[in-house]
């Protein structure tokens, strides 16, 4: 019963739709202009990547609708997105358009897994500096793809975006760079100034509309879409035979981690900028690995949630997932009556369109506030950035997510200490023959080794009481440190009495062993004030065995308690 109630929480349900009566209206125009918005991007994307046009238009559609009906959030809207494009291109250009199919489905089946496997939870561990850090990366990646159709020349060989647009900027013609370089300067200027005159109007479709037609009545000399299909192609399975399997595991899951983190991020963005209920996470990752594997079949590419889309449906009204279905329709209208006009579009247009795109992906106050943070979270923040934009993206976030854990783990150790207090109360003979230690903040494998010098290093008493009240985290370096500390000691003939041990941390300390390590049971404490009377009747018998032998008599029996 519990795995049927899993299962049915991760398929579509009515209650999706339980503010469709009363949401319906502005579910349609949001969806309509989400449509709008989307068109250009998905066209842009489709060509950045090397998919094609054709491609990015039927991602949006499919995998809109797809992902729409059985994602797990309310608002998100998916398609294809710069990060997919960063890491797809690679893959198309290092193993061929036909490869397209069967990488999409392959990395759907991995994110459809993951779902299952209730791992939806695991990007709420991603550090923000590493987010915003691999943010930054994809922004510059997406505007570095562009260089080359924004001057009119074929990009480089070079599977590094930089080094590519430099080597495609070393055959510019000077005579060809006039006409594709005054459209991006349009494109931009429209982009920048149309949300300013109005918020409402769409500038990208505007920018592309009027650098189409002007590239069409000036006949410059640009490249163009070409020609898309009049309708969507019949879906038809990939070939994925295990030499396939084999070539593309590797890019398949680079492609669905990315996929699984920018959906889930986009998704938990949007859940919090509006009011439209929680987003499940592990449905999410079912919705997102059914729409690259449907986009896959229909000759499309590999989808994430999109988080400028999603914010452009929360803006314009979308409660349901009605305004997502609706945007992909609005999208399937243009592949059947309007692929003529798209076809002129100019390429140099479509670059410009997503270099505007990158540099909104991430603001100059979030960069002000990563920044301005903490030293550590402005190095995991520029340490990310680097590698995604030098090497992986994947590499980028998995070093990203270590060198935070460094700086963690660094904070946890210096936040860890061992203090030796003073007794509390009247001073008593003998005293000064007791050590009280009070373990702090976190003993673990990073800061265990500090302590075990500090403790073990003590001098010149009998009795010492290690308090554990105050500990917040233990592992098993940490409670093994503790038993060699009382072993250490007791070799020394030091009465070791630990006092506050938390209920959390007893089975830990039990099986490591520290209870065994002590004298006897009596030693264990609750309160402070038991564990001292006792330390002082230890450090008596140990100054009068002392004043026995100094007087020449023979020491006192040693007591086991």
């Amino acid at each position: 019963m519990t795995a049927l109630r899993a299962a049915r929480a991760l398929l579509p349900s009515w209650r999706d739709y339980a503010e469709l009566p009363r949401s319906w209206k502005g579910d349609l125009v949001a969806g309509l202009t989400v449509g709008i918005v989307a068109l250009p991007l998905a066209l842009a994307f489709g060509v950045s990547s090397g998919a094609g046009a054709a491609s990015g238009l039927i991602t949006a559609v499919i995998a809109g609708i797809v992902a729409a009906v059985f994602g797990g959030s309310n608002i998100q809207v998916s398609g294809p997105t710069g990060a997919m494009v960063v890491v797809l291109g690679p893959v198309i250009a290092a193993h061929g358009i036909g490869a397209l199919a069967a990488v999409s489905v392959l990395a759907g089946a991995i994110v459809i897994v993951a779902g299952v496997l209730k791992l939806g939870r695991v990007v709420t561990l991603l550090p923000w500096p590493v987010i915003e850090g691999f943010t930054l990366g994809i922004a510059l990646i997406i505007f570095l793809q562009q260089v080359p159709a924004a001057f009119g020349v074929h990009a480089g060989p070079s599977s590094n975006a930089a080094v590519s647009a430099f080597q495609g900027l070393a055959t510019t013609s000077p005579a060809a760079l006039w006409a594709p370089v005054a459209l991006v300067v349009l494109v931009a200027v429209i982009m920048v100034a149309a949300p300013r005159i109005h918020a409402q109007i769409p500038g990208s479709l505007l920018a592309i509309i009027v650098a189409s037609v002007a590239a069409q009545v000036l006949d410059l000399p640009v490249a163009r879409i070409g020609a898309l299909p009049g309708a969507l192609p019949s879906p038809v399975a990939p070939a994925l035979d295990w030499g396939t399997v084999a070539a593309l595991a590797a890019p398949a899951a680079t492609i669905a981690a990315l996929a699984a983190i920018e959906s889930l991020l986009s998704a938990r963005v949007a859940a919090s900028i509006s009011d439209t209920g929680p987003y499940d996470a592990d449905r999410e990752l079912l919705g997102q690995g059914l729409a690259s594997i449907c986009s896959g079949f229909f000759g499309g590419m590999p989808a994430t949630g999109a988080i400028a889309r999603t914010a452009v449906n929360i803006r314009s009204g979308g409660r349901t997932r009605l305004s997502a279905v609706i945007h992909a329709v609005v999208l399937l209208a243009v592949v059947y009556l309007a692929t003529g006009p798209v076809s002129r579009i100019p390429l140099a247009a479509l670059a410009g369109v997503l270099m505007i795109t990158a540099t909104r992906m991430v603001s100059v106050a979030t960069l002000r506030s990563v920044i301005g943070s903490t030293r550590a979270d402005a190095v995991v923040f520029f340490v990310t950035a680097v590698i995604t934009v030098s090497f992986d993206l994947i590499q980028a976030v998995a070093i990203g997510i270590a060198v935070a854990s460094f700086f963690a783990l660094r904070t946890m150790v210096k936040s860890s200490g061992v203090h030796r207090e003073e007794i509390p109360g009247p001073v008593q003979d003998g005293d000064e023959h007791i050590a009280v230690f009070r373990l702090d903040g976190a003993l673990f494998f990073g800061a265990a080794e500090r302590v075990l010098e500090r403790v073990s290093a003590i001098r010149n008493v009998d009795a010492v009481i290690i308090r554990m009240s105050q500990l917040q985290v233990l592992d098993a370096t940490g409670a093994r440190v503790i038993t060699d500390i009382v072993n250490a000691l007791e070799r020394r003939g030091i009465t070791v009495l630990i006092k506050g041990i938390q209920a959390r941390h007893l089975a830990l300390v039990t099986r490591v062993g520290v209870l065994e390590s002590l004298r006897h049971h009596k030693h264990l404490f609750e309160d402070l004030a038991p564990a001292v009377e006792h330390a002082r009747s230890h450090v008596a018998r140990a100054m009068a065995a002392r004043a026995a032998e100094q007087a020449g008599a023979p020491p006192g029996r040693r007591s086991d308690q």
